[in-house]
């Protein structure tokens, strides 16, 4: 599979699946009825885009499609001009970011001061701290990488009560520096002993 498939979210979603992760309900599609009966059968969902959260606009100026939570009533006719996602809400009480370098995982766990389904809009209200990555979701997390041909993914994951692992996406360029620092040192330290020495695969 060509690395530039990691970006396509349908993919994603069906690929993770295959490896066992645990995913919310979802949804892609572009007809409104069936957003609708999706949105009323789990009460409050979330959508997001299918392809890319920045928008060039008529202005040339580009917006961020941010994640948020909508109601049936809200899904009018116009989900017809193109394929929209939505996925069940994971009662979430953290977020994970897992930065994943060949063989290695480093997790952050990420606490939002408020109830804010989307972190990156603010990071002033976030709080980093290491968290352990249970075996099962490590071991997926590894052939993820192996399934795309990617050295290196930062992987989003909603954290319940009951500890379960959401997978929610992986971005093949995702930022990583805003963790911790012990963590952020240790992931610049993975990528470049896998820059001066290549990918354990490779090696």
């Amino acid at each position: 599979m060509q690395s530039g498939a990691a970006e396509n979210k349908v993919l994603q979603l069906a690929t993770t699946a295959r490896l066992g992760f645990t995913l919310p309900g979802t949804l892609i599609t572009n007809v409104p009825t069936d957003a609708r009966k999706f949105a009323a059968d789990h009460g409050t969902v979330i959508y997001k885009p299918v392809h890319r959260v920045h928008l060039a606009c008529e202005d040339s100026r580009n917006r961020t499609v941010w994640v948020r939570a909508v109601e049936a009533d809200e899904l009018d006719d116009s989900i017809a001009l193109c394929p929209h996602l939505f996925q069940a809400c994971v009662p979430k009480v953290a977020d994970v970011r897992v930065a994943v370098v060949g063989e290695d995982a480093f997790a952050t766990r990420i606490d939002t001061d408020g109830d804010h389904l989307d972190w990156r809009r603010d990071q002033s209200l976030i709080t980093c701290s290491p968290i352990s990555v249970p075996r099962s979701v490590r071991e997926a997390l590894r052939a993820y990488l192996h399934a795309f041909g990617l050295t290196y993914g930062a992987f989003d994951f909603a954290l319940d009560p009951d500890g379960r692992w959401w997978f929610l996406e992986c971005n093949p360029a995702g930022q990583w520096a805003f963790v911790d620092e012990d963590t952020t040192r240790a992931i610049a330290n993975a990528l470049a002993d896998t820059l001066q020495k290549g990918a354990p695969h490779d090696r």
